[in-house]
């Protein structure tokens, strides 16, 4: 099965980027208005004290960020609670997405927020990566928030969990929203799909097989650590939000000796947030100039899909001696990704 073509919003001006860092940013909020049953931060409720640290370490952030001119950067905010209902989030993609070394700045969000104050933002960089959680807010609401975004111009993607209880409501979504809207289809933790189910998912999102299976990532190249890094709000860097060995610190420096070329830790990758960037599958290809908002490029170059993984023993852990020398990777930050190199590069496993 080969991923069609799949548009991305007309008349946006998708900057390229053939250098930077892109940075996965996560702070101490967890609370969220929704009451989904497959999220443990489900109506969750934050303190008036953690809510203030959450703030603070956001604008520490974004002024570091804005600091940053001699450097090009892309931010994608992966709040564990919903974001937009702060109103420090909806000023810092405002502020970032003015700013001329920022390449993109977007955010996860369930969309339940107000979007008009998405005006004031600089729509060519500021992107939204919006999830629908049927039961949790009225359709026709959700439909509508979209139909907003869509006037105002701004570059947005939409999705669901691919439980069975969901597919009608987002077949009705598909059918409702503009063609060139993306709708991707995460497919649900633990959940294993047989083929019949996954190709009434694909059927609705072309792109659906990446999200079936985990991807074996064991020593495998990912940009991650190297051109991609995830900061905490203490400023804490780490390589991903799945690898917890810290690299160093955003503010005072110490991350940056450590970055480079590495391979993964872990067996698997099975988020999209994290294999995205294994530079063994195609996806930067696949949604060259949104890779941190989730929208294809257009037209999405077709690649064969993933098939289900084969039974294996685990890959050994090989020291450094044992494996070939890596070669350059021809890799860029996600505003606009050079391809990646025809010979995937094959790294060790230490340090991670």
């Amino acid at each position: 099965m080969r991923p069609p073509s799949v548009a991305a919003p007309a008349g946006s001006g998708a900057p390229t980027a053939p250098d930077g860092l892109t940075i996965l940013y996560r702070g101490p909020l967890a609370s969220c208005d929704y009451d989904c049953p497959y999220c443990p931060f489900a109506k969750r409720r934050d303190s008036v004290e953690r809510l203030r640290a959450d703030r603070a370490a956001l604008e520490r952030f974004t002024g570091w960020a804005a600091g940053r001119t001699g450097e090009r950067l892309s931010v994608l905010f992966t709040p564990w609670g919903e974001g937009l209902v702060r109103s420090w989030y909806r000023r810092a993609l405002v502020e970032l997405s003015r700013l001329p070394h920022i390449g993109r700045v977007a955010i996860q969000t369930n969309l339940s927020g107000r979007t008009a104050w998405l005006a004031d933002a600089d729509r060519d960089k500021a992107a939204l990566w919006c999830t629908y959680h049927p039961g949790q807010t009225p359709y026709g609401r959700f439909l509508g928030r979209c139909r907003e975004l869509s006037e105002l111009g701004v570059r947005f993607s939409v999705g669901v969990v691919g439980l069975e209880e969901h597919l009608e409501e987002a077949r009705r979504l598909r059918a409702a929203l503009p063609s060139e809207v993306y709708l991707w289809v995460n497919a649900a933790e633990g959940r294993s799909y047989t083929d019949e189910e996954a190709g009434r998912w694909t059927d609705l999102d072309p792109l659906f097989p990446y999200s079936r299976y985990p991807h074996a990532s064991a020593g495998l190249p990912c940009r991650t650590g190297e051109s991609v890094i995830s900061v905490d709000g203490d400023g804490t860097v780490r390589r991903c939000h799945f690898v917890r060995t810290e690299l160093g610190n955003l503010y005072d420096g110490s991350y940056r000796r450590s970055l480079g070329p590495r391979g993964c830790p872990l067996q698997v990758c099975d988020c999209h947030i994290g294999y995205v960037h294994l530079e063994t599958l195609p996806l930067y290809d696949v949604f060259a100039g949104g890779v941190l908002e989730r929208i294809p490029a257009s037209p999405a170059p077709a690649f064969p899909a993933p098939a289900a993984p084969a039974a294996a023993p685990p890959v050994p852990l090989l020291p450094a001696s044992a494996l070939p020398a890596p070669a350059p990777a021809g890799t860029a930050a996600p505003g606009g990704p050079a391809r990646a190199a025809a010979a995937r590069r094959t790294l060790p496993l230490l340090p991670p």
